[in-house]
């Protein structure tokens, strides 16, 4: 069996969906490492992840988070945690090495290891026709007139993963695009724009959807049918008269609305009709499983989760690759979308009345439930990570490396 080692940054969105594919890699006889923060500790280790935690400080997160702010994020980042990470693959050598497509320090480690490499897509894949929030474009260079700060620690960043580390081959401005020659996506290939222009070393494997621990606090016997559910998820900090908006809307056509505040308090959002249970967090698969409506930010694991469970959408972008996603969802007839800006009580009632008693929207999400059912998930995904190992062969040599800066 293999040592397989994961590299990702830290947020629910990229991380969640490896967890299913670490217990199923872990179960087949593989040993996997994987290097995270203190958040996601525990739920590494319940799938049976061995956890390396980053060493130099947090992570940070761009505020505003902006393409321009999060490479200049990434880049810092990746200079900081190199050395540690280093050290640690270099103790327990991996076979195999699997990084976010952001992840610029899992490319470069497997890059100065000599190790194959997997990139995972957590979002869709990208390409000049789906292009990726961090591709050149006149936005990003307006956005680097804006902040010349942000620019220089980018290209300052950059500069030192060229001088200290073998930070050759990666892309030069789209670092949330690093491709290698296996990237799983997490999405079916009916779900990916543009499913046709890409090569075989993209694997549409569908949404990794495993087992998780049952919340006994969370009250179904309560559930009144037809659910709806409302969620924002929780990168973005949610304004709670929003969630009140979609809460006092969606309850007179509800038996139970569900509304998950995240990081908001569920009392700041007021006095609810009586059919609305607002929580910060709800088990959200088993909630979609019961739910006739989702009113969602778009995130790529939400919207991936609705689909398997067949659920039509509304969707509220907030931000990053959410439009994208909506644009997805509308193109394909599953659902419907909304701006933050336009959200008032009456828009949200007409739009979730027509998601709920037009059959057109059932029909296209039972579509592609089936789609998103039929790629495979998490088992697939195992199964590529091991044909791969197969035609890797034997792991190369590492590229010398002296951790002092060159030149």
């Amino acid at each position: 069996m293999s040592t397989i080692a994961f590299l990702n940054i830290g947020m629910h969105g990229h991380v969640n969906p490896t967890l299913p594919l670490v217990a199923e890699l872990v179960r087949r006889g593989h040993t996997v490492s994987y290097h995270t923060t203190p958040e996601f500790q525990d739920e590494i280790e319940a799938v049976g992840g061995t956890v390396h935690l980053y060493r130099g400080g947090d992570q940070p997160f761009p505020d505003p988070p902006t393409p321009l702010t999060w490479m200049e994020a990434l880049a810092t980042t990746a200079v900081r945690w190199l050395p540690a990470v280093l050290s640690d693959l270099r103790r327990e050598p991996p076979d195999l090495i699997v990084h976010d497509s952001a992840c610029l320090w899992g490319a470069v480690a497997a890059r100065e290891l000599g190790v194959p490499a997997v990139s995972s897509f957590t979002t869709f894949a990208f390409n000049r026709e789906v292009p990726s929030p961090t591709h050149g474009s006149k936005e990003l260079l307006d956005a680097a007139r804006k902040r010349p700060r942000s620019l220089q620690g980018y290209l300052r960043s950059r500069w030192e993963l060229h001088r200290r580390f073998a930070a050759g081959g990666l892309p030069l401005i789209d670092v949330a695009n690093i491709r290698q020659p296996l990237n799983l996506v997490y999405t079916s290939r009916e779900f990916q724009p543009a499913a046709e222009d890409f090569d075989r070393s993209y694997r549409f494997v569908g949404p990794s959807i495993g087992a998780r621990p049952a919340d006994p606090s969370f009250p179904f016997d309560r559930l009144q049918d037809p659910v709806l559910y409302a969620s924002l998820g929780t990168v973005f900090n949610a304004d709670p008269q929003l969630l009140r908006t979609f809460a006092t809307a969606l309850a007179p056509l509800g038996g139970t609305v569900i509304v998950s505040t995240g990081q908001s308090d569920p009392d700041a959002l007021g006095p609810l009709p009586a059919n609305v249970l607002a929580r910060r967090f709800v088990p959200q698969p088993d909630v979609l499983a019961r739910a006739a409506l989702f009113v969602t930010h778009g995130g790529m694991n939400s919207v991936n989760e609705a689909m398997y469970a067949g659920v039509p959408l509304l969707v509220v972008p907030q931000g990053a690759d959410q439009p994208m996603v909506a644009r997805r969802v509308v193109e394909l007839g599953a659902g419907l979308s909304i701006r933050t800006e336009d959200v008032e009580r009456g828009a949200v009632r007409a739009l979730a009345r027509r998601l709920l008693h037009e059959p057109g929207f059932r029909a296209a999400a039972t579509e592609l439930r089936a789609a998103q059912h039929k790629a495979g998930g998490y088992r697939r995904a195992a199964d590529e990570l091991e044909e791969y190992l197969r035609e890797a062969g034997p792991v190369r040599q590492p590229v010398p490396v002296d951790p002092s800066p060159r030149g």
